[in-house]
């Protein structure tokens, strides 16, 4: 059983989840699915990251500036908002805290992610001691609170800036990136290296059809103000929804693949993009990787070819295509799902700054932000075509 405790200026309440199935108040209409509709091979609960105490408290804080939410978590995050503003430069609040909820974040997606894992296991493996991320991405439903603010929360808190937004008419979607803080570290792996940026879009909602929108709305209704723990739900691997129909997946299916792997995996993490240009060894070169990857037996996404790239020329994309796992309806029909994939990022040198020594080239001295048309091609890692494809 977890306990939380939540905390206002005005009151507290203790509320817990149950191993049955949600969070009970009296006053708060919210709940988070505990039941874990995905199959694993693990005995334990595998979307809790080991270090995960069983004891989280979530604590609304306020200051002068503006509402300050955030979770601490007892055990591996002891170390509260309030008090780690000396570890980081500009990042707002613990930068231990923060990158815990990374991790707790990157946990679930390894667990459900195989192909992921051993991507960055064989990478890795090839004489790359430090893998850095260039971003994480996150899918939501823009409707009643629940789209790209709701998981950008925690971010903008801990000093994430937002940046420009994309559109996508065919998709009927949006986005906006947010650039990370400051950080005095360097050094590291994945979510314990330089803080990567973040990709969060959102499916348009009113302009589905009516169908489509009342199963949504049904879902993020259920959710209740699940919308405000968007970040607590990605780190535990839940649902703040209840498991949906076999057919309403399949409906929302028809009309947006997007609509469905956001029905049945919820704020978990879509995936994370290598920074290629950050790698050692002749992996530096994205053509390099994916011809490595694609030798190790591995799917790439080939929509608009393996290579995407910006109409600049300046960013260079491509990704698997996803992993499916085993999902468990409500109606009790179990059915392959997508899950996530991993991406993978090379930024070239700007050309003002074409002619400085590779050892002085920083990050900022690269191309920067996202391209709709790599994006947009980039969204097909999890489309029926491309899974297709993989399983043939």
């Amino acid at each position: 059983m977890y306990k939380f405790r939540l905390i206002s200026n005005n009151s507290m309440k203790m509320f817990m989840i149950s191993s049955s199935s949600s969070i009970s108040s009296p006053n708060l209409n919210y709940s988070l699915i505990r039941s874990n509709p995905f199959h694993s091979s693990s005995s334990s609960l595998p979307f809790l990251h080991p270090q995960i105490n069983s004891n989280i408290k979530l604590n609304h804080q306020h200051n002068n500036n503006h509402n300050l939410r955030s979770f601490s978590v007892m055990g591996s995050f002891s170390n509260s908002l309030q008090n780690g503003s000396a570890n980081s430069k500009s990042l707002m609040g613990s930068e231990s805290f923060f990158r815990d909820v990374l991790r707790n974040m990157e946990a679930v997606y390894l667990d459900r992610n195989p192909t992921a894992k051993a991507i960055l296991q064989l990478v890795d493996s090839a004489g790359n001691d430090q893998i850095c991320y260039d971003h994480l991405a996150f899918r939501t439903f823009g409707v009643d609170g629940h789209g790209i603010d709701s998981m950008a929360e925690i971010f903008l808190d801990c000093g994430y800036t937002k940046r420009d937004e994309l559109r996508f008419p065919a998709k009927k979607l949006k986005a906006y990136w947010f650039s990370p803080p400051d950080v005095s570290s360097e050094k590291g792996s994945g979510v314990n290296g330089p803080l990567p940026r973040v990709f969060i879009s959102e499916l348009l909602v009113d302009q589905m059809s009516p169908e489509a929108q009342d199963i949504i709305r049904k879902y993020t209704g259920m959710s209740g103000h699940g919308n405000k723990y968007a970040a607590l739900a990605s780190t535990l691997g839940l649902l703040t929804w209840g498991k949906p129909l076999y057919s309403e997946f399949q409906q929302l299916a028809k009309e947006s693949e997007y609509a469905a792997w956001t029905l049945v995996n919820g704020y978990a993490l879509n995936h994370v993009t290598i920074s290629t240009h950050r790698l050692k060894s002749n992996f530096r070169s994205i053509n390099s990787l994916n011809q490595f990857i694609e030798d190790n037996g591995f799917k790439l996404n080939s929509e608009g070819g393996v290579l995407k790239v910006s109409p600049d020329g300046f960013l260079l994309q491509s990704s698997t295509v996803a992993d499916s796992i085993p999902f468990e309806f409500l109606d009790g029909v179990t059915e392959l799902v997508p899950c996530s994939y991993i991406e993978f990022a090379e930024r070239l040198v700007l050309p003002q700054y074409k002619d400085l020594p590779e050892d002085e080239v920083k990050e900022f001295h690269r191309r920067d932000g996202f391209e709709v048309g790599n994006a947009d091609k980039i969204f097909e890692s999890t489309s029926q075509e491309q899974l297709s494809r993989k399983a043939a």
